[in-house]
């Protein structure tokens, strides 16, 4: 197993603010196997909370690497509902901060909001411990689950991730811009950020600007991409910025 970085661009200046940790699993028969499919087998077991922990660890070195060679970014890591449910989970993720030295702003965990939070007060006073700290939270894959707005009101929430579903249709589909749009403004009104995922297409990118979406991810922007990739990447993206004036 080992962790690519998906980067998350500024909508508005072209700069990399951060990146999405991915998991990749390179069989040495099999060759690359794509995480949505042995995910969800580790979330059938217990499996999945260490490899969750094991992703945390990692990501957070990396993003310390990165901060000590003279870059800061936002590490987004994703989270699964079992390790939320660990009784330990706010431990585990104050240790390994700790053992990287790594700031607590430079974290964000997403959680995915296609998968149904048991106990979502008790879930939420976990995360709002971290977020004492300094983490954000983020919504993934908002609207394509079973409580949207239950997870607004009832969670601490920092960010909402527009899923690539809805992404993929806008320009050509006028219900899913108006869903986009209806989800902007309500970040906006909740004063949360926007993250649009699965940006493919220049025209995906224009309506996402005109809408005011912070900021997006996707292919036309970068694939996910090895750790060596990213500063490149970063650099060369706040140099563009810096010429464009900003």
């Amino acid at each position: 197993l080992h962790l690519v970085y998906q980067p998350v661009f500024d909508l508005r200046s072209g700069e990399v603010l951060g990146v999405e940790a991915l998991t990749r699993w390179q069989h040495p028969d099999r060759g690359t196997i794509p995480p949505d499919r042995f995910i969800p087998i580790a979330e059938e077991s217990d499996l999945i909370v260490e490899l969750g922990t094991w992703i945390l660890d990692e990501a957070i070195r990396q993003v310390v690497s990165w901060r000590d060679a003279g870059l800061e970014l936002v590490m987004g890591v994703n989270v699964s509902t079992r390790q939320l449910e660990q009784e330990d989970f706010v431990d585990v993720v104050q240790q390994l901060l700790a053992k990287h030295g790594a700031p607590p702003t430079q974290l964000l965990l997403e959680l995915t909001e296609s998968v149904l939070v048991a106990d979502l007060d008790e879930v939420g006073q976990r995360l709002n411990v971290l977020r004492a700290l300094g983490i954000r939270v983020a919504i993934d894959d908002f609207g394509t689950g079973y409580a949207s707005m239950s997870y607004l009101s009832r969670l601490p929430v920092d960010v909402v991730k527009i899923d690539h579903s809805f992404v993929r249709r806008l320009g050509s589909d006028s219900t899913d811009s108006a869903l986009v749009r209806s989800v902007i403004d309500l970040a906006a009104t909740l004063g949360l950020g926007t993250v649009a995922e699965g940006v493919e297409r220049v025209d995906q990118m224009e309506t996402l600007q005109r809408l005011q979406c912070q900021t997006a991810q996707g292919y036309l922007l970068s694939a996910p991409v090895e750790p060596a990739a990213v500063p490149v990447l970063a650099r060369a993206s706040r140099i563009n910025a810096l010429v464009a004036g900003f």
